[in-house]
């Protein structure tokens, strides 16, 4: 399940990937096993897999770290987020299997019941799992951004959606093995329609998919926005000194000024592109800010904001007055990396352990980010992954997204899942989607996910994206992730109609 992910992206190997695990839990019984270490290694297997990027913010000694904890930190980090994504396996195995013991024919409403439960539990503790802070390998990354058909299922529950597909699909192979196996216990034409279940439910969800995907995208010449991205490759060892400050200054200011000469009708630059409190003088005798003055050209310009006595990692949009219009402060901050968790309990001690400044602000969940050309939908870094901050956006009448992001301190592994991530994101609310990185991937993503500029990595680059202000609202944008609350309901009607014909049949016998 690992590798379907991005970078590797064998996104096929991700509907069969789950079917050892769920064969040892429909198992566990008969053969009188635990699942847990088998839950655990497969967790283990994933997560750990999808998130060994973590890793590659070691080495931190440009941060004042010795080399030796700089490694600890990292692989700590790495291993209490792997494990609990592990939590998630852990509590699907259990609970699956105390429900298939009470459920142990082989008969095919049986089949179709384990089946139904496993499916809904996964996307329940997925929806579950992703209300916290850590959260980054949903099933559905998996699928991002090879299978885009499958993606589409997306517009009409979100993310979970493609999960239910993946888990049903594993979950009806598992059944389709295990009938194999009973030799003349089970009628042929009950086994025929065994092994088809997965190929049809793989064949109709795609198809359902590729239905959405085939929908031609709407084009108006007079309201399509040329937008401008600098990718303005400013290491993180420098950044914060006074050499990436100048090379931050010249390296915007010159694309800024390049791009405004081409005619884009704005510029979005990266997170925290320009290191400083962007109301203060230190903005006002900048070179951007007197470019933005001469061009005017609109510009989003990544840097911080202040709120109260603490510090925000905003995205401005600086009209071609200078004036500030709108500011978007980061909603979701890496823990321990922008802000403590527990800060009032746990603040001195992490303080005491860490040189890294954790002490950002989190900005309004509400929040809105308008602009000359309407409202946009915006996203800094971690907020990618969480689909309910777009969702919640794109309702109230976001038209497009602006995404802005430095990775420089990862592997290219993150750089491919962040993009993969932001691909669901543009597909989910049917909006064309920007893309600004530090270091890369910058990107421009269409409605339908389709990637049509992406840059290299580790290089300057400049760019003109053509986008299309659009205020669709998909099935998703206005219910939300009604499905999973479909699927528990059926499973708890399924399990209880199972469990009322048992007692009968055994009353009768």
């Amino acid at each position: 399940m690992g590798l379907a992910a991005e970078p590797t992206g064998f996104w096929l190997l991700a509907w069969v990937a789950l079917v050892p695990l769920w064969l040892v839990v429909l198992q566990s019984k008969t053969h009188k096993i635990s699942t847990l270490p088998f839950a655990i290694a497969w967790g283990i297997g994933y997560h750990g897999t999808v998130l060994f990027w973590i890793t590659g913010v070691h080495p931190m000694t440009w941060l004042g770290v010795p080399w030796l904890a700089s490694l600890a930190i990292a692989l700590f980090c790495w291993i209490f987020i792997t494990f609990w994504g592990v939590g998630l396996v852990i509590v699907w195995a259990k609970i699956l299997s105390i429900v298939s013991r009470q459920i142990p024919s082989q008969n095919l409403n049986h089949l179709l019941t384990r089946v139904l439960v496993g499916t809904a539990l996964w996307c329940s503790l997925e929806w579950f799992w992703s209300q916290g802070s850590l959260w980054w390998s949903s099933l559905s990354l998996t699928q991002s951004f090879g299978n885009l058909v499958i993606l589409h299922l997306g517009q009409i529950s979100g993310p979970n959606t493609v999960t239910a597909a993946l888990v049903a699909v594993n979950g009806l192979i598992t059944e389709a093995w295990l009938i194999n196996r009973l030799k003349n216990k089970i009628e042929i034409r009950t086994k025929i329609i065994i092994y088809l279940l997965p190929i049809l439910c793989f064949s109709l969800a795609h198809l359902i998919g590729f239905y959405l995907y085939s929908q031609p995208l709407k084009s108006n010449p007079e309201t399509a926005l040329k937008i401008g991205i600098i990718q303005g490759n400013i290491p993180n060892k420098i950044k914060l000194y006074s050499e990436g400050w100048r090379q931050a200054l010249q390296g915007y200011t010159t694309g800024y000024i390049t791009l405004a000469d081409q005619g884009v009708d704005a510029v979005l630059t990266p997170e925290t592109a320009l290191p400083f409190l962007w109301k203060t003088p230190a903005r006002d005798q900048s070179s951007f800010y007197q470019a933005i003055l001469e061009k005017k050209v609109v510009a989003w310009v990544g840097s911080y904001g202040q709120e109260g006595n603490r510090i925000s990692n905003s995205l401005f949009t600086v009209d071609s007055e200078g004036n500030i219009i709108s500011q978007y402060n980061k909603v979701n901050l890496v823990p321990l990396g922008e802000y403590i968790p527990f800060e009032s309990i746990l603040g001195r001690f992490i303080n005491r352990l860490s040189p890294l400044d954790s002490h950002l602000v989190k900005g309004d969940p509400n929040q809105q980010f308008n602009t000359p050309f309407g409202q946009a939908i915006v996203g800094i870094c971690y907020d990618s992954t969480f689909t309910r901050h777009f969702r919640r956006q794109a309702k109230t009448g976001g038209e497009f997204i602006l995404t802005a992001s430095n990775d420089s301190h990862y592997s290219a592994g993150m750089l491919a899942q962040h993009h993969a991530q932001d691909v669901m994101r543009a597909i989910e609310t049917d909006r064309w989607a920007i893309r600004a990185t530090n270091t890369g991937y910058s990107g421009v993503v269409d409605p339908h996910g389709k990637t049509l500029w992406k840059s290299q990595m580790d290089t300057y680059e400049l760019h003109i994206g053509i986008i299309q202000p659009q205020q669709t609202q998909t099935l998703y944008v206005r219910w939300g992730d009604w499905f999973t609350l479909v699927l528990l309901i059926l499973s708890i009607i399924a399990i209880a109609v199972n469990l009322v014909f048992q007692t009968i049949f055994r009353v009768s016998d």
